[in-house]
């Protein structure tokens, strides 16, 4: 990275160089301004401080080589951001499941969040950036929700992001989940879903999402996993990667995710909440892809949550699996 002026006082103007091709500016960003919160990152963007070959972008704009970014002077007045404790970083530690020089692929707590913001003053990557401090590029490849927990996979290059957002842009990418749906499911053990999903944000901040044909073609499939007197354990296979799709998509069916707060079924809820379900019943259960050049894929496991498979132990009595 070139600048053109070093004080973080001042406004500096960088010059973006290959390696950082294809990084959203928002992380950009807060590679750069380390120390502070990632409110403050989201605040200068949304009112123009930040600016690209001289105009606005959004957080989400993809640096390009060359590009010209106008940078403002982090004010002193600005709260330091708040480092993970030693508890939370250990936790981690424990939870990463498979690394390598490339990528790491963490099983992600439930409850935990994959990025701060919002209230939050940290979260998965930038807890695991103070454990790796000398992996130097420690990014996201995709998102979980906060109450979701299971495979979450990191770039640790800027080259192997790049390939990994391919990967799942096309279908080179397969993410399964199981989750436990709210009632018995009849009929058909496959069931895809194909609605589109239009993203909404309230006031309060908070994100909804619902059915709307002018949203984003968004596409689940169902498989019946296990049927119980009153739930049904399904995977859920991703053909597309939007926000809530899994929720918003059993929701639509009839039989949404129990534990679900935002788009479940209170009563049901109240119910499973009884027998020991403290939380959303979704775990990302797997990931299989191939990497370019390699000859088998690569297929990485979470194990459920100990919590939820007791839960699925006590629901079994008496009830035979699908063949």
């Amino acid at each position: 990275m070139s600048e053109t002026q070093q004080k973080k006082s001042a406004v500096r103007y960088l010059v973006v160089e290959a390696e950082f091709a294809g990084q959203r500016i928002d992380n950009f960003l807060m590679r750069l301004l380390r120390g502070v919160p990632r409110s403050y990152v989201y605040r200068i963007l949304r009112r123009g401080e930040v600016r690209v070959n001289k105009g606005r972008v959004s957080a989400r704009y993809r640096l390009e080589a060359g590009d010209r970014v106008r940078v403002p002077p982090v004010h002193s007045t600005e709260p330091k951001a708040v480092r993970p404790d030693d508890r939370l970083l250990k936790r981690l530690d424990h939870s990463i499941i498979d690394e390598n020089d490339l990528f790491l692929v963490i099983d992600k707590p439930s409850g935990l969040a994959v990025h701060g913001g919002s209230g939050l003053n940290y979260g998965v990557i930038e807890a695991l950036r103070v454990l790796r401090p000398q992996a130097r590029h420690l990014e996201l490849v995709h998102r979980l929700d906060r109450e979701t927990s299971g495979c979450l996979l990191i770039s640790k290059r800027r080259s192997a992001l790049r390939v990994l957002h391919e990967l799942m842009r096309g279908t080179g990418m397969d993410k399964r989940y199981l989750a436990l749906l709210a009632g018995r499911w009849e009929g058909k053990r496959r069931v895809e879903v194909d609605a589109p999903l239009l993203k909404n944000t309230l006031k309060s901040g908070e994100r909804v999402v619902r059915i709307d044909s002018r949203g984003k073609r968004a596409v689940t499939r169902f498989h019946v996993l296990r049927r119980y007197p009153d739930a049904t354990l399904v995977e859920a296979r991703l053909l597309t990667g939007r926000t809530h799709q899994i929720r918003v998509h059993a929701a639509h069916l009839g039989m949404p995710i129990l534990g679900d707060t935002r788009y479940g079924d209170a009563e049901a809820n109240r119910h499973f909440r009884r027998l020991g379900l403290k939380r959303l019943f979704l775990h990302a259960a797997s990931l299989r892809f191939r990497w370019p050049g390699e000859s088998r894929d690569r297929h990485i496991e979470a194990p459920l949550d100990p919590a939820l498979q007791a839960l699925l132990e006590r629901l079994a009595d008496g009830v035979v699996p699908e063949s």
